[in-house]
């Protein structure tokens, strides 16, 4: 039996972190978190970190990137590929399994495809100095200081992106960090119709209010984060904040978050299908079921043959709406998006 990291991840309120738990009690394992807010310490509920899930000592799941850096420390890409792979190795070297869960694609594509980051690490204060400019003042410091190969390999529709350029471009390091791919891995994620997924966002974010997700927000600033801080946090934070700030109603304020989740949702499942049709392998679970999947990963880990895919968001307009069995690769009756 070989041992490489399982990935299980998806769109939000899927049920990713119940199935991981499940499996890593199942195959000897331990969690890898690969969401780019849970790391940060105080942001629980509005991150989903739903910690009852690993269970309490001495019979809990360890997990590994939560609650690593303070609310106004800086977490990239760069601090998560270093922070992971190290966790790996380590668990690994323990002969356990390591279970990388979230749904952050941006981190998942890094780690499975390997990634390559030009210039150095980010440079925090300048990128708040030029996040501070206007977008046409920031493409004209690019094209002042930028070689031509860095202009057009930058998307400057977003000014994140443009600001990261800026920072390689005055960076003193010429050579690239890199990181490579991992090998071997078995990548899963829960899968439900959209009206269901939908359902669920609804059903948790009212849960969440319920639970205390509005003192949280509000215990943050009150400890020091700033409400340009929190909204920088996006999703949950920046609403709750406005609402916090008397800019929004709690009704509104709900049904605003409540519709930039499902926003976020779909953007998700919009980077899961590139993912596909740039040859990553997801197995889609219908409903999560933990049985088929624990009978994949007991074949992937005797290295045994997997079946091919029943289900590719490639082959949809934003994923099948009902009966997912039915959409195998290559049927051409795909249901399309009419949102």
């Amino acid at each position: 039996m070989s041992i490489h990291p399982l990935i299980v991840t998806g769109p939000t309120a899927t049920g990713k972190t119940r199935l991981a738990v499940n499996l890593a009690r199942k195959f000897n394992g331990e969690i890898i978190s690969a969401d780019s807010r849970q790391v940060y310490k105080g942001l629980d509920l509005g991150t989903g970190k739903d910690l009852e899930e690993y269970g309490t000592p001495p019979d809990n799941i360890p997990v590994h990137l939560i609650d690593i850096v303070g609310p106004n420390q800086e977490f990239h890409l760069k601090k998560f590929l270093e922070t992971a792979q190290t966790a790996i190795q380590d668990i690994m070297s323990r002969g356990k399994l390591p279970i990388i869960a979230g749904g952050t694609p941006l981190y998942i594509n890094a780690l499975i495809r390997g990634y390559q980051l030009p210039g150095g690490e980010p440079d925090p204060e300048l990128r708040k100095q030029l996040l501070e400019m206007d977008e046409k003042q920031l493409l004209e410091k690019l094209h002042q200081i930028a070689s031509p190969e860095l202009i057009q390999r930058t998307d400057t529709t977003q000014k994140k992106r443009i600001a990261r350029a800026i920072e390689i471009a005055l960076s003193n390091e010429d050579e690239a960090l890199n990181y490579p791919p991992l090998q071997n891995t078995l990548v899963m994620a829960p899968f439900f119709d959209r009206a269901e997924i939908h359902r669920r966002i609804e059903l948790r974010l009212d849960e969440r209010i319920q639970q205390g997700m509005i003192r949280e927000v509000e215990t943050l600033h009150q400890h020091g984060v700033t409400w340009e801080r929190l909204d920088w946090f996006g999703l949950e934070y920046r609403y709750i904040a406005k609402f916090l700030k008397n800019e929004l109603e709690l009704q509104e304020m709900r049904n605003q978050l409540l519709a930039k989740i499902r926003g976020f949702c779909k953007s998700q499942t919009i980077w899961f299908r590139k993912m596909e049709r740039e040859g990553i392998e997801i197995h889609w679970i219908p409903d999560g079921d933990f049985n088929q999947a624990a009978n994949l990963v007991n074949l992937w880990l005797n290295d045994k043959p997997l079946p091919k895919p029943t289900i590719r968001l490639a082959d949809t307009h934003y994923g099948p709406q009902k009966h997912p069995n039915r959409w195998s690769a290559g049927n051409q009756s795909v249901p399309q998006d009419r949102s």
